[in-house]
């Protein structure tokens, strides 16, 4: 076998795992979605989105951009970004919640921007998914809490970015 043929395959093995990687933090991702969304029991349609973890963003289903590696070419093997929107009023007002994922053995560690990061198995356990989410809805209330109790005491003037905002232009029933 000449080297280039030993680049060609650990290469080719590199890619496998990377593909393998991305399958499943993308079945973990749309897990917690759809979990996330049963949690809040939202009556009036849709209230989580995959969403892509930086930059501007509408709340409808991104698919593949909704993740920090591309699907299909030569992705990097590491841990994966991924944005959640969350619909936070009966209207069409979305905040994000930006994580990120990493396979650690037979298990993957999810981390929550400005929060904790949480130990997981796909798919994902009942024990599990009711520590996360109901770690992600007291995640979204405490920053409302903490910023309504910053204004009423006159504190609110900071250059925090904090979590991002979208608004739908048309009703969140989709």
């Amino acid at each position: 076998m000449s080297r280039f043929d030993e680049l060609k395959a650990i290469a080719k093995t590199y890619q496998d795992l990377a593909a393998e990687n991305y399958a499943r933090v993308r079945q973990l991702a749309e897990e917690v979605r759809a979990g996330f969304c049963d949690y809040l029991d939202a009556s009036d349609g849709v209230c989580v989105q995959l969403v892509p973890p930086v930059g501007n963003f509408e709340p409808k289903p991104y698919g593949d951009q909704a993740f920090s590696v591309p699907p299909r070419g030569f992705r990097p093997l590491g841990p994966i970004a991924f944005g959640l929107a969350v619909r936070v009023t009966g209207g069409t007002d979305w905040i994000r919640i930006t994580t990120q994922c990493q396979k650690i053995g037979d298990r993957f560690v999810l981390d929550i921007q400005g929060g904790e990061s949480f130990t997981l198995a796909l798919p994902l356990a009942e024990e599990d998914s009711t520590r996360l989410f109901g770690y992600l809805f007291n995640h979204l209330t405490s920053w409302f809490q903490e910023k309504i109790d910053h204004y009423e005491a006159g504190e609110y003037g900071t250059r925090e970015i904090g979590f991002d905002f979208s608004r739908e232009d048309t009703v969140a029933n989709v």
